[in-house]
């Protein structure tokens, strides 16, 4: 996250503005609110490597291990639903060895890592989810996420603006990179931004108060 930074007052509203972006992010994710993890499908394109997951070739991947990974994948996202997020990340964890090339499972234990504050397990995850997904925006949404929390601003940014332009009818992005441009101290990108959530989403509080700090 770069400089400038905006002003200190504001510190303790963004700190709560990232938790609240990656709770609502496990939520909509893992409740199926609005993304079907089911849609990250793995295409040709191989990951980056991901916390814990076996370094196996993509040919030495059986359809045993597929369909027991799925099966895990599963296991885990109902786990997750119900709260038990340590018991989800061990099925996660699984599912990962058995199909390193699972992308809903590399997507829901990112989650989980970003929800335990793990955000560099996190990134790596999203990473992966992103090179097997190249078109969906949730991955690049959810490394942004934890870029922000990490401090790389920059980073946090170009995942957004990439994510806009894969999904640009989602508030959720547009709101995030009004935050990563705001707090780049680019005043004019972060208002265009939250313009564009809240003509998406009227109602979005991060949004419409991001919109009267930078004067949109």
């Amino acid at each position: 996250m770069a400089s400038p930074l905006p002003e200190r007052g504001l510190a303790r509203p963004r700190l709560i503005s990232r938790q609240s972006l990656a709770l609502t992010l496990m939520g909509i994710a893992l409740c199926g609110c609005s993304f079907d993890l089911g849609s990250l499908m793995p295409e040709k394109e191989k990951p980056q490597e991901a916390p814990k997951a076996a370094a196996t070739a993509e040919s030495a991947v059986s359809a045993g291990n597929v369909t027991e990974a799925q099966a895990h994948t599963a296991k885990a996202q109902s786990l997750a639903k119900s709260g038990e997020t340590a018991a989800a990340l061990d099925e996660f964890n699984r599912a990962v060895g058995l199909d390193p090339y699972n992308a809903q499972a590399l997507y829901g234990r990112a989650l989980i890592y970003q929800g335990n504050n793990q955000h560099d397990f996190a990134v790596a995850d999203f990473s992966a989810a992103s090179g097997l997904n190249p078109q969906k925006a949730e991955p690049l949404l959810g490394r942004a996420t934890s870029y922000l929390a990490l401090g790389k601003i920059k980073e946090a940014a170009a995942d957004l603006d990439e994510a806009s332009e894969a999904d640009p009818h989602n508030a959720q992005i547009w709101t995030a990179r009004g935050q990563a441009y705001e707090r780049l101290g680019d005043r004019a990108k972060a208002a265009a931004s939250y313009n564009k959530a809240v003509a998406l989403r009227p109602r979005d509080d991060a949004a419409r108060s991001g919109l009267a700090r930078v004067g949109g």
